[in-house]
């Protein structure tokens, strides 16, 4: 009887481990929980505590845990974890990257601030708008799509479900292709009134060749790049929406393609 009740203990153990792998491997690339600013102690503590919350609802056959090694059950979860946060880590770097667009084109990109998350100098505009999209992230309750990602997972890539698909790569080539495309969809307008204020200063240079049009081309890119920023906020929100739609999106179809497996 001791004897049975230690096995089953035993059983429970490791599936709150692998349940553990995959909670933790989304928080090292999720684009809130992985930021230098959150304590270790916070994050695993909360890595745990909903990891002991699943092991309650998620089913997990203990045949699975006594027949395949435990170690290539491990090295599957982490991995699984790590490629859900890979989508909303990849797809958060729109802003940023959207923010080095922008501070290339109105003169910005030669200054640079400290990032303390990232321990590493970064463009103004691009830190800007990432501390933008983590805010309305946090303020949107985005944080809450990462959880239902997560809890979704098990329903669709049970424990012990191969990480490894050969169209995974596709979609991950797809989504940085997003990625790209949506960075200059959000730097667009700052783009097209740069251009056309170099069109301006071309055409005043001819005109008045007598002004030194370097000095005065810097201060009213600077200008116009920031007028329009300010202009274009309020549609930041429904961009950050239509983010949180691609990020649910592809990871339904990433639990598909690895639940067909």
């Amino acid at each position: 009887m001791e004897t049975n009740i230690l096995e089953i203990l035993s059983l429970k153990y490791q599936a709150l481990i692998l349940i553990f792998l995959r909670v933790t491997g989304l928080f090292i690339l999720s684009p809130v929980f992985s930021r230098n600013g959150i304590p270790n102690t916070l994050r695993i503590g909360f890595s745990v505590l909903l990891s002991i919350t699943l092991v309650g609802v998620i089913d997990i056959p203990d045949s699975l845990i006594e027949t395949k090694p435990f170690l290539m059950l491990a090295m599957a979860e982490v991995l699984i974890g790590l490629m859900i946060g890979l989508i909303s880590y990849l797809y958060f770097n729109i802003f940023f990257l959207a923010g080095q667009i922008i501070d290339f084109n109105i003169g910005f990109s030669m200054v640079s601030v400290f990032d303390p998350q990232s321990n590493t100098q970064v463009p103004i505009m691009g830190s800007f708008y990432n501390l933008l999209a983590t805010t309305i992230f946090l303020t949107l309750n985005g944080d809450h799509i990462l959880i239902e990602g997560l809890l979704n997972s098990y329903d669709m890539v049970k424990i012990g479900s191969s990480p490894f698909h050969q169209e995974l790569l596709t979609q991950y080539t797809d989504i940085m292709g997003k990625m790209f495309i949506w960075a200059f969809k959000i730097s667009a307008p700052v783009m097209i009134a740069i251009f056309l204020a170099d069109v301006f200063l071309g055409i005043l240079a001819k005109t008045m060749p007598q002004m030194n049009v370097f000095i005065v081309g810097m201060p009213l890119k600077i200008f116009v790049g920031l007028a329009i920023i300010i202009i274009t906020l309020p549609m930041f929100g429904g961009a950050l929406y239509r983010v949180f739609d691609l990020i649910k999106t592809d990871m339904n179809y990433m639990f598909e393609i690895m639940g067909s497996g």
